[in-house]
């Protein structure tokens, strides 16, 4: 039986972790999910047949296909899923569950998961205040970013006020 295929979809490489991912990012996001395993009708040079070769999720709203091709290419941070959050407690959540499930940290609200996958934390705050037309505002905004990892609302706003 055919299954609908989304017109345009993420196809992110993964060495084997394709199904975990998929599970961690359906646990951790709204609107997420894993929506079907596909196993390899025959042996490929990073696996063999039966094993899990792709899996179709959705991320937040967008449709991804995993796909377990082996070693060959690593993810990188050209490519990163960007999350707009609401509040610190969601900022807070998102980061720390990837972070804590083998990720790792890195700077201006960039983290990594333990499959190699980069993420953008990204308090809405700040987008507005990089964005903001008093170009001296945005600067201190902007500068307070690049101090941090995980983004703290709270400097980011004393900041974009004047008042750090």
């Amino acid at each position: 039986m055919p299954t609908t295929i989304a017109r345009n979809t993420v196809c992110l490489w993964y060495d084997g972790g394709a199904e975990d991912a998929a599970r961690f990012y359906a646990a951790t996001f709204p609107d997420s999910s894993v929506d079907a395993v596909h196993l390899a009708p025959a042996d490929f040079p990073a696996g063999r047949e039966g094993d899990v070769l792709t899996v179709r999720f959705t991320v937040l709203g967008i449709p991804c296909l995993g796909l377990n091709g082996g070693p060959a290419f690593r993810p990188d941070e050209a490519f990163s899923f960007q999350v707009a959050t609401a509040d610190q407690e969601e900022t807070d959540r998102y980061w720390n569950a990837i972070v804590r499930n083998g990720g790792q940290e890195s700077a201006c609200g960039w983290c990594k998961d333990r499959w190699g996958i980069s993420w953008q934390i990204t308090p809405r705050v700040l987008s507005e205040a990089i964005a903001d037309p008093d170009r001296a505002a945005a600067r201190r905004a902007f500068e307070a970013m690049l101090t941090m990892g995980r983004i703290d609302i709270a400097a980011i706003e004393a900041a974009w006020a004047g008042r750090s």
